[in-house]
Formats: C-alpha cells, structure tokens, sequence
C-alpha cells in the first residue's frame, strides 16, 4: 500500500532537522570564527569557496532549464542575476572576488582556480550534476540549506572583523548583502517544495536532496581544511 504523505508541519520539522548537518558546526568554521585561521589558510578556504559561488548560477540554470513551470522560472532568474550581476563588475560573484583581495589574493589567481583542491572540485561539480540529472522540485529542495545560512552569515561578519584586522567592512559586503537575501531566497524555497512535494516519496527524496547538500559543503570543507594544514 502507497505510504502517506507527511503532513506539512511533519515534513517542514523533517528539513528543518537537518539543520546539524549544515557547515556551520563544521571544525573548520568554528575555527574560522574563533580566529585561529593564519592568511594563508584564510586565503585557501577564500580561494576553494570562489569555486562554489562562481558555479551557483550554472546551478540554478540547470533547476530553470529542466522546470516546466513558468512562475518557478521567473521566480527562479532572480537568484542568477544576483550572482552573476546586471553587468561586469556587479553581483555575488564580484563580491566574493572582493574578499579574496582582501585576504591577500590576486584576482587572476583565484580566477585560473589554482588553488581548488580535488575534493572541493569534486564535491562541488557533484552538485550541479545532481542539479542538472534530478527532476527540479528535488533540485530546488537541495538549497535548502538557505534556512540555516542567514544566522551564519550574520556571526561570521561579526566574528571576521573581531578577529582578523585587516579586513574592513566592505571587503565582506558579500555576506553583509547576502543576510537578508537568504532569509528571503529560504522562505520561499521552502514554500514551492512544500506546495511541490506532495507524496511521501517526492518528500523524502526532497528530504534526501537536502541530506545531500548537506554532506557536499561538509566534503567541501573537509577538503579545505586538509588544504590548509
């Protein structure tokens, strides 16, 4: 017999459960946000995270390429022109650029990607390939880790500048931007996964596609600390 469905609180606690998994408990973080990382190892994780931000819009193409919905499309545009920006020059993916300088990188140097480890190459590549194979409803529920970002993101801006002097302010504005935005971006992709993933199958492989999230980004700074040692 076909299972039941989750009810809609049932299956929200379920996602929202998964909030231990996030990077945030991660050694690596807490060692980011305590100031014990030197430059060099700052400059490696600023380096190895460039490779996951430039590939987000390349992610969220491939959710609008395989959707068949309209309103998710357009609703869906947004998050690519937020990293990519209206222009050279402008959008997430500068941003991010910007604290690599900061942190004592050239530009070219984290453009060429020299320093991406193997296995935040691999983890990362792994998820716009889930991005690009699984049905869209499973994708989107994937970046639900945004629901666990928008405290992380506040801390760690807090934390940086306690911590690593020469920062300032506006080398983080990746982040400082970013805050709200994800809280945003969290909500409403909550609301189409819930409005989208209606049987008990199509709720747990949603439940499974945030697992899986959850393990690439731990992989990733798994492969960053090691970089790093």
């Amino acid at each position: 017999m076909p299972v039941e469905p989750l009810s809609e609180s049932a299956f929200i606690d379920a996602l929202r459960g998964l909030s231990g998994r996030y990077w945030g408990t991660h050694p690596f973080h807490r060692r980011l946000h305590a100031g014990e990382l030197d430059e060099r190892a700052l400059r490696i994780w600023a380096a190895n995270r460039w490779y996951y931000q430039c590939v987000l819009p390349q992610k969220d193409a491939a959710i609008i390429s395989n959707c068949p919905l309209p309103e998710i499309r357009r609703q869906w545009l947004d998050r690519i022109v937020y990293h990519d920006g209206v222009s050279a020059g402008t959008g997430g993916i500068e941003r991010w650029l910007r604290l690599c300088t900061a942190v004592g990188l050239d530009r070219d140097e984290v453009l060429d990607e020299r320093h991406v480890a193997p296995g935040v190459r691999f983890a990362v590549d792994a998820y716009v390939t889930f991005a690009r194979t699984r049905p869209w409803w499973e994708a989107v529920a994937s970046g639900l880790t945004e629901m666990f970002a928008g405290h992380l993101m506040q801390q760690r801006v807090a934390d940086m500048l306690a911590h690593y002097s020469w920062i300032a302010p506006e080398d983080l504005a990746y982040f400082t931007n970013r805050i709200d935005k994800v809280s945003g971006e969290g909500k409403d992709t909550l609301d189409i996964v819930v409005r989208h993933c209606v049987t008990r199958e199509q709720q747990d492989r949603a439940i499974a596609a945030l697992s899986f999230k959850c393990d690439v980004l731990w992989s990733m700074l798994d492969a960053i600390e090691r970089a790093a040692a």
